[in-house]
């Protein structure tokens, strides 16, 4: 209960300092270049901490790995606003936000393999879905409030409000029933730096191996170029459908957070009814069937906005939206499970992790370049148009069968 409680805070936070991010960035010019370069300080420690910190995780003591990443961060963000944000340069903030995030790929390993620990074996699925729900709430909570609030209070607020959840998440850590393994002395330091230093041979061996397996699989490679497409296209209209909303709203997080609850919302909703009647359809077809829906869908939200900005109106198509692009996630993590040899798994999503984050990063770094040049509303829509000529051209393939297909109908019986 008190590692959900420390969940809920701690990612309640991560929306608050999201949203005062991006107020940060509306501060000084409020372009999509300057904020795509902010959000991928974000992303690049998963390339360089991520493959080694799940390693680094099991050896060490998980809940003082929590208590620590927790501390550090709020001790980072609270930096923020009380020594960079006056002064003119912003290299010293990209520096903060990409040391939290370097904490935040320890601390996401350490909170999920703790669960086992605390948890009896036949109540770990209960807990991980508890954990899975905790996300999405906080998701929903942290984009609601937090762009209100940033929207009213300034951005220096909303990073202050971020650090006070880490510590108290960091306490909630501290409370919780077991020996606490926190030990500062000199020669313990000196022990974990040599361990950290001392990276195995093995280790980039397995990785190699993972993508190596993830490239010779055609059901796997099927999924990858699926989640490379939607995480390009997820990429490419991050922050620039930020920027169209502030000027559509003319405002800068208030309207904004209230879109990201509705599309929240429609991927809770998405999964749900996925889950529910999903077994009727081949897992093949109905990613592209919501590659054709999603991207029908971003456009109509892009000409919709344009034309009449009524923040209610377009709620519900960023709901509507969300419905039709959750069951890309759900099907495509299915064809990995069934395809993948069971030894492997793990490396496969380990390297599927490390190619839709590649895919984000690039494509978000050159749709900001081009929002410079031309208007955000068109990128929106080619984007829109990509996704259903590619859904439309999947159908169009597979609609005779062959291995996906066979692989689908396997799955199914």
């Amino acid at each position: 209960m008190r590692l959900w409680w420390a969940q809920l805070i701690s990612q309640f936070g991560d929306r608050l300092n999201q949203m005062a991010l991006i107020g940060l960035i509306a501060q000084r010019d409020g372009s999509a270049y300057s904020l795509a370069k902010l959000l991928s300080f974000t992303i690049i420690p998963v390339f360089i901490v991520g493959p080694i910190a799940g390693v680094y995780v099991d050896r060490w003591d998980k809940r003082t790995t929590l208590f620590i990443c927790d501390i550090a961060r709020g001790l980072l963000v609270l930096a923020i606003p009380f020594l960079f944000m006056q002064k003119h340069s912003i290299i010293e903030i990209y520096i903060v936000v990409f040391l939290i995030f370097c904490f935040s790929r320890f601390y996401v390993p350490a909170k999920m393999s703790i669960v086992p620990e605390l948890v009896p074996a036949e109540n770990i699925l209960m807990a991980n879905s508890l954990l899975t729900t905790t996300g999405m709430l906080a998701f929903v909570m942290g984009c609601a409030l937090g762009g209100f609030l940033v929207d009213k209070i300034g951005a220096r607020a909303g990073f202050i409000g971020d650090s006070a959840t880490y510590f108290i998440s960091a306490l909630m850590i501290l409370s919780m029933r077991s020996k606490f393994k926190l030990d500062l002395s000199k020669k313990k330091i000196i022990e974990k730096g040599k361990e950290f230093i001392a990276i195995e041979k093995s280790f980039f061996s397995e990785i190699k191996e993972g993508m190596q397996y993830l490239f010779s699989q055609r059901q796997i490679r099927f999924v990858m170029n699926m989640f490379f497409i939607l995480l390009s296209a997820a990429g490419a209209i991050y922050v620039v459908i930020i920027v169209f909303i502030q000027k559509a709203f003319n405002t800068v997080t208030r309207d904004l957070g209230v879109l990201a609850v509705c599309l929240g919302a429609g991927l809770f909703v998405g999964a749900l009814c996925y889950g529910r009647w999903g077994k009727k359809v081949l897992w093949s077809r109905t990613i592209f069937l919501s590659l054709i829906a999603g991207g029908a869908m971003i456009i109509v939200f892009a000409v919709t906005v344009q034309q009449y900005p009524n923040v209610i109106l377009a709620g519900g198509l960023a709901f509507l939206l969300g419905v039709v692009i959750s069951p890309i996630f759900i099907a495509s993590n299915t064809i990995v499970h069934v395809a993948s040899d069971e030894k492997m798994r793990g490396k496969v999503f380990s390297s599927l992790e490390i190619v839709i984050h590649l895919a984000f990063l690039t494509s978000m770094l050159i749709s900001s370049w081009l929002a410079q040049r031309v208007d955000p509303f068109w990128i929106l829509v080619s984007v829109g148009a990509i996704f259903t000529v590619v859904g439309i051209a999947g159908i169009v393939r597979y609609r005779h069968g062959g291995d996906l297909a066979f692989l689908t109908e396997k799955m199914h019986s």
